[in-house]
């Protein structure tokens, strides 16, 4: 045995001797270390549902992996998958799915009644402008637009039918089992109805799957459009003769009302006109103050030729002016005040009767204005103030305007790129605010 064999043999009997206490000090440290309690609560609840939550971990998947590409290679791919692929399923849709459209077109307006448009200041053009029956156009677009239009022509043609033909493509085509409220929003869609403010002419266009349909119901609208100006034109010349022979027969009734009053009168008084028997009393009088005047003459003369008071001449011109004193006092009491018997004097009758021929012929001059309105209303009827001029009819389409393939695919191209653009800012600014 060689010197360094007695030194490793050596070397060996230190490292066990001195291994022996530290193992065993070892294995009494393990026994008496206290094991970590399991985590409770609402952080080993947290940790668990994260476990569960991550994606990763479930089985048949891969862990993610680090994108490794250039940054020009993503944003090709993000712009292929959220842009050119949407775009292209819309194209696919519309050249190869999407119906062909076409429309109708009329151009008519409501004439009549034209009356210039106030408070609008154009300078030399001011007069230019009228208000075309603003009201009336605003109505009939209304009525173009309403569930009542709808409703008549579903009737009449079968709109839902014509909305539901097999030319149409299942994204368009209308289900002809919905209600009327959604056929009427349907209609609102396919058929528009524009006013020019300035002209006041109305543009009717009419969307349908093939140019029959479109033709057919741009002209039954343009019929119960028209037949909507005729009913309101009717209808409203109707109610001025209404009111015309209405005010005609009130004053036919006042007037009436008014002979029968003077007619009560005069067998009141039982005179036919006071007037003139006012002027024939006056003229009595007047004759009998002629008579007085030359009695009292007469008898002046014969008291100044020296004859007795007691002479007959005295006597008959003293009996005659007091007989002709006591007639002028009765014509008075008759003109002027009561009579003895308390009865009504002359006076009172013809201010009554003054009062009863301002009303007559008040009575007349209306009476008479009332018939004159009525004729003229009635003239008025028999003419249309208010009717529908159509000077664009509509036609036949032979090709059809929608959809417009090239211009919906730009804008849904353009679209999709704001929509992939903006989503793609937004996701960058949350990331860097958590870096």
């Amino acid at each position: 045995m060689s010197l360094d064999d007695v030194k490793d043999d050596t070397r060996e009997s230190e490292i066990v001797t001195f291994a022996a206490p530290t193992m065993t000090e070892l294995r009494r440290s393990a026994e008496t270390i206290r094991p970590v309690p399991e985590q409770r609560g609402a952080q080993a609840l947290a940790t668990a549902i994260r476990k569960r939550l991550d994606w990763t971990q479930l089985p048949g998947l891969r862990p993610r992996r680090e994108d490794t590409s250039s940054y020009g290679a993503r944003i090709i791919r993000r712009i292929s998958l959220f842009v050119l692929l949407p775009t292209l399923v819309v194209g696919l849709y519309l050249f190869g799915f999407a119906s062909n459209q076409y429309v109708a077109e009329a151009q008519f307006t409501v004439r009549g009644n034209v009356e210039p448009m106030e408070n609008i200041s154009l300078g030399q053009y001011t007069n230019l402008i009228q208000k075309h029956n603003s009201q009336d156009s605003f109505i009939v677009r209304d009525y173009i637009a309403s569930q009542t239009m709808v409703e008549s022509l579903e009737k009449s043609i079968g709109l839902s039918k014509m909305f539901s033909r097999q030319e149409a493509d299942f994204w368009t085509r209308f289900d002809p089992t919905d209600p009327i409220e959604d056929l009427t929003q349907y209609w609102r869609k396919h058929v528009i109805a524009h006013i020019d403010s300035i002209s006041g002419v109305i543009r009717l266009s009419v969307r349908a799957f093939t140019p029959e349909d479109a033709l057919t119901i741009a002209r039954e609208v343009v019929t119960r459009s028209e037949a909507l100006i005729n009913d309101i034109s009717k209808r409203a010349q109707a109610d001025m003769v209404v009111q015309a022979e209405t005010d005609a027969r009130t004053a036919q009734e006042r007037l009436r009302k008014a002979h029968i009053a003077l007619q009560s009168f005069r067998n009141q008084w039982g005179v036919i006109d006071p007037v003139k028997s006012a002027e024939g009393t006056l003229a009595t009088l007047t004759l009998l103050k002629k008579d007085k005047l030359k009695a009292e003459n007469d008898l002046q003369v014969l008291r100044s030729s020296s004859l007795d008071e007691r002479s007959r001449s005295i006597q008959t011109l003293v009996a005659n002016i007091t007989a002709i004193d006591q007639q002028m006092k009765i014509l008075q009491d008759e003109m002027t005040s009561s009579g003895a018997a308390g009865g009504a004097n002359l006076t009172e009758a013809l201010l009554q009767y003054e009062g009863l021929l301002v009303e007559r012929t008040i009575a007349e001059k209306l009476e008479e204005s009332a018939h004159l309105l009525l004729d003229r209303a009635r003239v008025a009827a028999s003419k249309q103030h208010i009717f529908l001029a159509t000077f664009v009819p509509p036609v036949l389409p032979t090709d059809s305007l929608y959809p417009e393939r090239g211009h919906t695919l730009l804008v849904a191209f353009f679209c999709f790129f704001v929509i992939w653009s903006s989503s793609s800012l937004l996701i960058a600014g949350i990331r860097d605010q958590r870096m």
